[in-house]
C-alpha cells in the first residue's frame, strides 16, 4: 500500500482522540486524514472519486446508506458480519464480509490490496447494483 493514505470521513461517535493516540503510537498520523464531519450530499463524490474502497467496520449496525452511496459509485466495499451489512454486500463479489474485530478489518483490508486489481470487482458490483435500482424497487412493490 505503499503511497496510500487512509480518508477517515464522517462524524466520530465517540471521542477522535483515542484514535489520533493511537495513530501517533503507531507512527500512523501522516498516513491517515481524518475529516471529522458531516459530509454534504454536494460533496460526497469527491470524497468517493478518492477511495479505492469503503471500510464500513461497524459493531453493530441494521443497514447503511454508505452501502448504497458506495454501490452508486461503484465503489468495492469491506463490511463487518453485523446486521444486514453482509445481506446487502455479498461476500467475494462487491467485496468482502469480515468479523468486526480490528485484526480481521486489517487483514480484510490487505487482502483487498493484495489479492489483485482494485478494479476487480467492478463487473460484480455492476450486477448487484441492480438490486437496489428504482427499477428493481417498482417491480417489487408492484409484485
Amino acid at each position: 500500500m505503499a503511497g496510500k493514505k487512509v480518508l477517515v470521513a464522517g462524524e466520530f461517535y465517540e471521542n477522535e482522540e483515542k484514535y489520533r493516540q493511537q495513530m501517533v503510537q503507531l507512527g500512523l498520523e501522516d498516513d491517515v486524514v481524518i475529516h471529522n464531519r458531516f459530509i454534504p450530499d454536494n460533496r460526497v463524490a469527491a470524497y468517493f472519486s478518492l477511495a479505492d474502497v469503503a471500510v464500513q467496520p461497524y459493531k453493530s449496525a441494521t443497514q447503511s446508506g454508505i452501502t448504497q452511496i458506495a454501490y452508486h459509485f461503484e465503489t468495492p466495499m469491506i463490511v463487518t458480519d453485523v446486521g444486514g451489512l453482509p445481506e446487502i454486500v455479498p461476500h467475494g463479489k462487491a467485496g468482502y464480509v469480515t468479523s468486526s474485530n480490528p485484526q480481521s478489518v486489517a487483514d480484510a483490508i490487505s487482502r483487498f490490496y493484495l489479492d489483485g486489481p482494485v478494479d476487480r470487482f467492478a463487473p460484480s458490483i455492476r450486477i448487484e447494483k441492480q438490486r437496489f435500482s428504482w427499477e428493481a424497487l417498482a417491480k417489487a412493490v408492484l409484485a
